[in-house]
């Protein structure tokens, strides 16, 4: 039997003749789907976008750009409300004034 707790153990595939340390997409899709979707939860607590995201598990975690992409879209539609508020938040906000100009809270007397 295969024991869901990686990556500390090897799971073996019984379709093929090959072991992963970390579950792999043909052998085991659930699996795999929900470790990207832990890494994408990982990035959002990094404050990355989405594109931030993709580059980094596909520079780190050698994962498809199309599939983070596809798990992120899938992430987005059951989660709408938590998304708009992300985006929000990591939306910039336009600086409403140059310098905000404040007295010092202490001066000298004038003599």
């Amino acid at each position: 039997m295969v024991s869901n707790a990686w990556p500390r153990e090897i799971m073996y595939c019984h379709n093929y003749n090959h072991h992963h340390v970390l579950p792999c997409l043909h052998c085991h899709p659930h699996s795999y789907i929900r470790m990207i979707q832990h890494l994408i939860e990982r990035c959002l607590l990094l404050h990355m976008n989405r594109q931030q995201c993709v580059k980094a598990l596909a520079n780190y975690a050698s994962i498809r750009p199309r599939i983070t992409v596809t798990v992120w879209r899938e992430l987005q539609k059951e989660n709408r409300d938590f998304f708009q508020a992300y985006f929000h938040a990591l939306s910039p906000r336009p600086f409403m004034g140059r310098f905000i100009q404040r007295k010092p809270r202490f001066e000298r007397k004038k003599q």
